[in-house]
């Protein structure tokens, strides 16, 4: 999988926020912001393809968690990526 194109991340009041390139007239009433771990994953795998192995290495190689609970976390990012329609 991969990020859909035009999605980028500015960082708004503080807090980094997924806005669409160039459209006028979003709606904003459901503004996508990312953790520090959100933002990492993002920045590491921004124009790359990328699988739930992947998402898991960038979690193990950053941070101390044991494998079973990288593999649970990327599996839930990526679900969330999904369900807000940005991979």
């Amino acid at each position: 999988m991969k990020f859909k194109e035009g999605y980028k991340v500015r960082e708004i009041a503080g807090e980094h926020v997924v806005i669409m390139q160039g459209r006028f007239g979003v709606d904003m009433t459901r503004v996508i912001a990312l953790n520090e771990s959100s933002l990492l994953l993002w920045n590491e795998l921004q124009g790359k393809e990328f699988s739930v192995e992947d998402v898991k290495q960038v979690l193990l190689d950053n941070y101390e968690v044991e494998e079973a609970v990288a593999t649970r976390d990327a599996e839930a990012w990526i679900a969330k990526l999904a369900e807000c329609n940005l991979i």
